[in-house]
């Protein structure tokens, strides 16, 4: 595959054995018949790159009625990814920013200093039944850049590069991977990629990112003869060769996700993130005083502080 670096692992060469740091199995919530399960952050570990949160949303089928509604609540110090492999969630934030994002799309918000936002279904989609799954995750921003003007970005699935060659699928969502780059700018280096592979193929996974892991969705994925089901986030070690491969009869996708270290640890209290216990402090009180901008067209409504 032209796009590819030839990284496979040799028989007997030590750096490619014990290729996994470690395997995070997400905690699961039930959230009353739609179930998310959290990756990020885990008591193992905080963050991989600039991703400090990590949840899958669903699978989940609805019925009439139902669904998601999750009112608007303020962010600080980061910023959200939301990537739909099913469904659809209608995104309206205090910048007036309001659209409904669709699988294959990329919704990213940046909080910075403080931004406002809900994610709701559209009453018209829920007199049918209809499914949900994607992932929502958010990045940390640097400390430098923690109180940027917040800014939001909707990218169609026309504008993602795609890479295909002989049973290998890579949609690029951020960053630059195999020779292809996102269109969104991202405050570090950051890569994010939705990898779909054919029975029996393989990729090379590129160690020139300090931090990289794979998110098992569909599939068993065999990494060095181990096997992993969906749903698993497998943290590799840096410099590390690693080849992903489809095992079995099925196809496999996942996403990978990684980037350079953050500069330091990360405080996170309910939607906050920040380098400073301080200024979380004075987004709590900020919320609770009613001091961010409100949503339009959804002001009337919000989640109150914990």
């Amino acid at each position: 595959m032209t796009w590819m670096p030839d990284l496979d692992p040799t028989p007997g060469d030590a750096g490619a054995c014990d290729l996994i740091d470690m395997v995070i199995v997400p905690r699961a919530r039930d959230l009353g018949g739609f179930e998310v399960r959290r990756a990020l952050p885990s008591p193992k570990r905080q963050m991989v790159g600039p991703f400090i949160f990590f949840d899958q949303m669903g699978p989940a089928e609805f019925l009439t009625g139902g669904g998601i509604d999750v009112r608007p609540h303020p962010h600080i110090g980061l910023a959200t990814l939301t990537y739909l492999f099913d469904g659809e969630i209608h995104h309206r934030d205090s910048l007036g920013s309001d659209l409904a994002i669709r699988p294959g799309e990329l919704n990213w918000m940046t909080a910075g200093s403080g931004i406002v936002h809900s994610e709701r279904e559209d009453p018209a989609r829920k007199v049918a039944p209809r499914k949900l799954f994607g992932i929502q995750s958010w990045v940390a921003l640097p400390k430098d850049k923690e109180e940027t003007a917040p800014a939001f970005e909707h990218v169609g699935s026309d504008a993602l590069p795609i890479l295909r060659d002989d049973g290998v699928e890579v949609r690029v969502i951020a960053g630059s991977l195999y020779g292809a780059s996102s269109p969104i700018v991202t405050a570090s280096e950051t890569i994010y990629a939705d990898v779909t592979l054919a029975p029996g193929k393989s990729l090379p996974i590129d160690a020139g990112h300090e931090e990289r892991a794979i998110y098992t969705v569909e599939g068993t994925l065999d990494i060095s003869g181990d096997r992993f089901k969906p749903g698993n986030l497998l943290v590799f070690r840096p410099g590390d060769r690693i080849t992903a491969t489809a095992s079995g009869a099925q196809p496999v996708r996942f996403l990978l996700l990684g980037g350079e270290p953050m500069d330091g640890p990360r405080h996170i209290w309910w939607n906050f993130v920040s380098s400073s216990k301080e200024r979380i402090q004075q987004a709590k009180e900020d919320w609770k005083r009613k001091r961010f901008d409100t949503v339009p067209g959804d002001e009337e409504d919000f989640i109150p502080l914990p």
